[in-house]
Parts: structure tokens; C-alpha cells; sequence
């Protein structure tokens, strides 16, 4: 599910799982262990979806079965985007498709985020089929989406495609399918000269406050998580 090459010094991550590249125990896994690889040999991180999706969110098929294995998932979940939020390496994210609810949370953990022009739906669609948006999501959408749409960003349901996902926030820019990769690695490896001590303790710092709350709020937070119905 998880591909992984180096490009110069850009780690280049692949999620691929040939369907949705739904966030189950196996692909956060995989991601966790292409972060490791890349913090020991490479300066910065490309991470991209497969053709047509980036990544559905959280495997339904977990989150429906119980209240139990819910929380299990979103709780691994979380800990896998804090870790990618706080990455001590410069990272830019391809969104390669769709990219809803944990799918789009997954991209805004990035430095940089491109999306691929076309049909595709980017946003947080938990309320809109009965379930709540985590503490964790809410506040990283806070961080990333304009002030004047996180309401409807989050509490409204909104979804968007790639052009106005750059005005709400969810996007940096938007790239042709046909440039996106390679818009991608360029920025890549134009910040992959910015990596170091300094970096990592600034992006720490910055968002050191973030971070915090999510942590005091999500062991709590997580009890009250349900799923639909």
C-alpha cells in the first residue's frame, strides 16, 4: 500500500492500496514507517495518493463495525497526523483525487499542499453522514482553513473542489494532472535546503499550540466518539 523512493533528497511516499486508499491500521502503518525511513536518509518528504483519489478518510468498513474499533482507528489515526503535522523535515503533499474527511485531514498536515485540477471533491463530510468531527480535525482544519469558512468547513460539511479548496484554505495551489508530480518534487526539493535543527524546532513551535490541545482534549474527546446512529 505504501511506496517509497528516494529523489535526491526528497522522500518520495506513495499511498496506492488500487481503491480508495482508505486509512486503515495497514496503510497509517505504512505511512509511519515511510516517515521513519525518510527522517534517517532523505532532507524532505513528497507524499502522494494513487491517480483519482488521495485518500477517502478512515476505512468505513472499521468505523461502522463499533464504537469500539471507531475509536481505535481515529485514535491511531490522530497519532499518525500530529506526527506528520510536526514532521522535522519539510513536507509537500500531492493530492492526487478526492481527498475527504481524514483524507483531506492527511493533506493539511503537509508544509505544502498541491491539488491535481479536475473533478474532485476535498473536505470534512462527517456531519453530513452522521458523525461527529474530532477534536483533532476541527482544530487542524483551524489551523489551515480562512477564519471566515471554518464554520462551514467543518460544522456545515463542506466539500469543494480542487480551485475553490485554495480559497478555503484546504489547498496551497492547484497543478494539471499532467504537472502535478513534478510541481511536486520541485518544491520538494527547493525546501529540502531549508532542513535542520532550525526547521524542526520552528515548525514545532509554531504550532506547538495546536498540537498541546489536541493532546489534552483527545483522550476525552475520543470517549464521545461514535459512530452513525
Amino acid at each position: 500500500m505504501i511506496g517509497y523512493e528516494r529523489f535526491g533528497d526528497v522522500a518520495v511516499v506513495r499511498m496506492d492500496d488500487g481503491k480508495a486508499n482508505a486509512l486503515s491500521v495497514g496503510m497509517l502503518e505504512g505511512l509511519g514507517a515511510a516517515l521513519d525511513r525518510a527522517a534517517s536518509e532523505a532532507k524532505a518528504v513528497a507524499l502522494f495518493g494513487r491517480p483519482g483519489r488521495f485518500s477517502a478518510g478512515f476505512d468505513l468498513k472499521v468505523m461502522m463495525s463499533s464504537k469500539e474499533a471507531a475509536v481505535a482507528l481515529v485514535g491511531k489515526g490522530g497519532e499518525l497526523f500530529l506526527r506528520l503535522f510536526t514532521h522535522p523535515q519539510p513536507v509537500v503533499i500531492g493530492v492526487t483525487g478526492h481527498a475527504l474527511a481524514g483524507g483531506v485531514l492527511l493533506a493539511a498536515c503537509g508544509d505544502v499542499r498541491f491539488g491535481v485540477r479536475g473533478d474532485f471533491k476535498l473536505g470534512l463530510n462527517e456531519i453530513a453522514i452522521g458523525m461527529p468531527v474530532p477534536i483533532l480535525a476541527h482544530e487542524l482544519a483551524r489551523a489551515r482553513v480562512d477564519p471566515r469558512r471554518l464554520t462551514e468547513a467543518t460544522l456545515l460539511a463542506g466539500v469543494y473542489d480542487p480551485e475553490e479548496a485554495v480559497k478555503v484554505g484546504w489547498l496551497d495551489r492547484t497543478s494539471a494532472p499532467e504537472s502535478l508530480e513534478a510541481d511536486v518534487l520541485q518544491e520538494a526539493t527547493r525546501l529540502a535546503a531549508f532542513a535542520g535543527s532550525h526547521f524542526a524546532l520552528t515548525k514545532r513551535t509554531l504550532r506547538a499550540e495546536t498540537i498541546g490541545y489536541v493532546r489534552r482534549t483527545m483522550e476525552e474527546n475520543l470517549r464521545d466518539f461514535g459512530v452513525k446512529g
